[in-house]
């Protein structure tokens, strides 16, 4: 081996979290703000902060900021923005629960015909963006003013609920445990062992394909270091529900929503294009790309998505009111920027608005549990969102 190759050799770990210093960050700052929380909780209030019924809540909590922030990754991918999800969250759960409380519909009925609601007035404000060309911007800033007006007309003020269990069970239900009552909750322990081995399985087959394609992968040991850390923090947070009550049917929700995104902007020809949309339009454009049908695609799925968060809020707090949703757009885009996604667009990952969420996620748990303000509690996240932020800029910049 030449002198050369082996200083490559050397500089190979560097280079690599050099290159990935925003996706890698943000995990370390998860594990830090979780530690902080862990330490100072337990030395102020005494509470376990990593406790099963606190890990519980904290996926309760957040499962919508995950959900719709899955969708907006796409939208800001594709160099658009969306601010009427917390608006368009809060009408869908209000037309549920009219569904289900005053006309008395079944929840296998309102499931789909709220998603269907949804997507139709996602598609409805992705015409005039993709078609129209008018700004996403004003589209669904009139779309925030539009939905938050008709939620207040539809419920005249009022809340509507408490919904059957059935219904409730969207958000506040858990996984039962095939194998018997007995604590710990051996289904779970099984769905976590499985799913930690699955995402190993993906890494190595990740791996594999970047040397059949002649592209340099991460460093084995930080694969393998990096790996190791994932299925260690699966199978504590495994363990944990275990002890408690199990899976919230919320977690598996999200999971395989995790999971088919994933696929789809990693592995399909249409996930690719619109990062290619995001990049560049007019060279997507020109190479054929039909670039107005992957906006509308874009925002009709957003509506989906907001329309499934709504539906969470509303079964978890088992009624339907007027001012659900108030803030969310701000929690959702936050959670994206925070992952690493570009304002610019054409670039951001699933996992990387994953661990955004959680990071927003986390900090309201604690900063809730120490009795933090709420009015110093958004000061707190919007300076975490705008250093983020800087941080995308000062990559961009340093690339240039």
């Amino acid at each position: 081996m030449t002198t050369a190759e082996t200083e490559t050799k050397k500089r190979g770990l560097g280079a690599h979290l050099g290159g990935h210093l925003q996706q890698n960050g943000m995990v370390l700052a998860l594990l830090a703000i979780v530690l902080f929380f862990l330490v100072v909780v337990r030395a102020s209030q005494g509470v376990d902060f990593l406790s099963a019924q606190n890990i519980t809540n904290l996926f309760l909590q957040n499962s919508y900021v995950i959900i719709m922030a899955l969708g907006m990754l796409l939208v800001i991918v594709s160099g658009h923005i969306d601010l009427s999800v917390g608006s368009v969250a809060a009408f869908t759960g209000a037309v549920s629960a009219v569904l289900t409380v005053r006309w008395g519909w079944p929840f296998w009925a309102v499931i789909p015909a709220t998603l269907v609601m949804g997507g139709l007035i996602g598609a409805a404000q992705g015409y005039w963006i993709a078609f129209w060309r008018i700004p996403s911007f004003i589209v669904t800033l009139a779309g925030m003013l539009v939905f938050r007006g008709l939620t207040l007309w539809l419920l005249q003020g009022q809340n509507i609920g408490p919904f059957p269990k059935a219904f409730q069970s969207l958000s506040t239900g858990f996984i039962p445990d095939l194998f018997g009552p007995d604590k710990p909750n051996l289904t779970a322990l099984l769905m976590v062992g499985l799913a930690a081995l699955a995402i190993v399985w993906a890494g190595v087959r990740g791996r594999r394909q970047d040397a059949a394609f002649g592209v340099e992968p991460e460093p084995a040991g930080l694969f393998w270091a990096r790996n190791l850390i994932v299925v260690a923090a699966l199978m504590f947070v495994g363990w944990k529900l275990a002890q408690f009550r199990g899976l919230p049917n919320v977690l598996i929700v999200m999971s395989v929503l995790i999971v088919l995104y994933s696929f789809f902007t990693e592995q399909t020809t249409t996930g690719r294009r619109i990062y290619a949309l995001g990049g560049n339009e007019k060279a997507a454009r020109l190479s054929g790309i039909k670039t107005d049908r992957l906006v509308f695609l874009t925002f009709a799925n957003m509506g989906v998505l907001a329309a499934l968060a709504g539906m969470i809020v509303t079964a978890r707090l088992n009624s339907a009111t007027p001012k659900a949703g108030t803030g969310f757009e701000l929690d959702v885009i936050a959670a994206v920027f925070i992952g690493g996604a570009s304002m610019s667009g054409g670039s951001g990952r699933i996992i990387g608005v994953v661990v955004g969420a959680l990071i927003m996620g986390v900090m309201n748990n604690g900063m809730s549990i120490m009795g933090i303000g709420i009015d110093y509690q958004q000061v707190i996240k919007g300076l975490v969102l705008l250093a983020a932020v800087i941080f995308d800029v000062y990559n961009r910049n340093k690339q240039l």
